[in-house]
């Protein structure tokens, strides 16, 4: 089909006049055309003209068909492509939030907070025992891992009790998973605490296990968009993961002890009551926040889907002054 394209008639005709002469074109364009050519000839130049008015059309369209034929024929070919690319997205994504789960939880603990009856007291019984029949639960919350010497972080307001305790009845009963995946049960104890950022410490003897610390991560450069993931016990559900984005930054939100946290950090991530203390980690499995609140409706208890939780950066500050001395740099001046 290229010897009839619109391009190649014209050049032919130039090529072929002798030189000169004038061509059949201006010829046959004036009034003197059958002077400079036989009337033979002049027919046979109007013919050929016609020819390629008529076949010059007719190769544009069959080229337009080929050319629709073949677009369709390379459209239906990316619909497939891209359905395949999504479908290989989705499973990515999917094994990306595994492995981070994977890779996070064996540092989240459970945290219930207990109050063990007089009469244990008295019979010289202090150590928490697996069933805890004689103890009486106050509440259950999460923590993490801080570092590889027993030190689990977590919020203020789950062991407010223990870590106020006049009594010698509190006691604070922790589930870890080891390095290695095996579970174990220790009691903690506490080390310092915060009301103001809500914050507290706990230790626990490692009785020759090897803990996996958490990763952390940074606050200051969180973004308004960014996915992110809440790994706690909502409910006493143990190792519970749930997703969202950081809907906000800068929040303030009021502490336990009636001041307010500065900078706090909003997500939908679901975060319900013994979510408080656990992990907020980024995409790559980063803590950038303590799970620490969360708007319920009035009178239902059910979380409305603004969460809160305190920034890393305000952790990293204050944490290594509350295992060091106890307190809060606040509180040592």
């Amino acid at each position: 089909m290229g010897s009839l394209s619109l391009s190649f008639i014209p050049s032919l005709s130039r090529l072929s006049q002798p030189p000169g002469q004038p061509s059949p074109a201006s010829s046959l364009s004036g009034k003197g055309a059958c002077c400079s050519c036989s009337s033979s000839s002049a027919r046979s130049c109007r013919l050929t003209r016609r020819r390629s008015a008529l076949l010059v059309p007719a190769a544009a369209g069959v080229a337009a068909l080929l050319l629709e034929s073949r677009c369709n024929f390379f459209a239906a070919l990316p619909a497939s492509a891209q359905q395949e690319q999504t479908a290989d997205e989705l499973r990515q994504e999917e094994d990306r939030l595994v492995s981070i789960f994977q890779e996070t939880s064996p540092s989240v603990v459970f945290i219930k907070d207990l109050e063990i009856a007089k009469a244990t007291r008295s019979s010289g019984k202090l150590m928490l025992t697996e069933d805890d029949d004689d103890a009486k639960l106050e509440g259950t919350g999460s923590g993490f891992i801080w570092d590889k010497f027993g030190h689990i972080v977590t919020n203020y307001h789950v062991v407010a009790k223990l870590a106020t305790d006049k009594s010698g009845l509190q006691r604070c009963k922790i589930y870890l998973v080891d390095a290695t995946g095996n579970s174990f049960v220790q009691e903690g104890k506490i080390v310092g605490f915060d009301p103001a950022y809500d914050l507290a410490v706990l230790k626990v003897d490692l009785d020759g296990h090897k803990l996996k610390p958490v990763t952390l991560g940074t606050s200051n450069d969180l973004r308004v968009g960014q996915s992110c993931f809440a790994i706690g016990n909502p409910y006493g559900y143990e190792n519970t993961l749930t997703t969202g984005v950081v809907s906000g930054l800068g929040r303030e939100i009021p502490s336990p002890d009636g001041r307010a946290i500065r900078g706090a950090i909003q997500t939908d991530a679901a975060i319900n009551s013994g979510n408080s203390g656990g992990p907020l980690i980024d995409s790559y499995g980063h803590v950038v926040g303590v799970n620490t609140a969360t708007f319920t409706r009035k009178g239902t208890g059910v979380s409305s889907g603004v969460n809160f939780a305190i920034p890393i950066d305000t952790v990293v500050r204050t944490v290594p002054y509350l295992i060091v001395y106890g307190t809060p740099y606040s509180n040592r001046f």
